[in-house]
């Protein structure tokens, strides 16, 4: 094993990748999908922009409109994944942890200020995300009504799995954050 293999490496470069994420928006990391638990019980999933992240807390930033499915859900269960797959460098980042929704506070004011006026008009579209509508509705012509929808998702996590595959032996890793501290430890891929 060298020195790159060491857990303390690993950790390292999964920051990496995430921070890479928020920059680089070809990255695969830019794209991760986030899973929820719906009303029902059942798995959601779907895939955000990763907007931000700080390696220090172990907190993403993800932003949505107020009016969708995972808002609610997240809404009346915090407890949220995310996993990643860059199928280039065949890795696969899988995060838990728990959500915190920002609406109307300075976090949510700084993140609109922050976002293109493309992106802000995402927010604008009437009606909400996942109504049924006749025919696809036009694109909204600018971001006004937006920022009433818009919310920040912070999802702090505590738990992260590495798998990276490859043909001289898949590796595989588990960081656990809790009351102790950091547990971290190989596991068999």
């Amino acid at each position: 094993m060298t020195a790159s293999e060491t857990l303390a490496a690993v950790r390292a470069e999964a920051f990496r990748l995430l921070a890479r994420g928020v920059a680089d928006r070809r990255s695969a990391f830019h794209t991760p999908t986030l899973a929820t638990i719906g009303p029902d019980g059942a798995p959601q999933l779907r895939t955000l922009v990763l907007r931000g992240f700080d390696a220090a807390s172990r907190t993403l930033r993800l932003h949505t409109d107020r009016r969708s499915a995972k808002w609610a859900a997240l809404a009346a269960e915090p407890r949220a994944a995310l996993q990643v797959y860059d199928a280039g460098a065949q890795i696969q980042l899988r995060l838990s942890g728990r959500a915190r929704l920002h609406a109307e506070d300075d976090t949510a004011d700084a993140a609109w200020a922050a976002s293109r006026a493309g992106s802000r008009s995402c927010y604008a579209v009437e009606p909400g995300p996942g109504m049924p509508v006749p025919a696809p509705p036009p694109a909204p012509p600018g971001d006004t009504g937006g920022r009433a929808h818009f919310g920040v998702i912070h999802l702090a996590f505590d738990r992260m799995e590495w798998l990276h595959l490859r043909r001289s032996g898949h590796r595989r890793a588990v960081f656990a954050w809790g009351p102790e501290g950091l547990h971290e430890t190989w596991l068999v891929p």
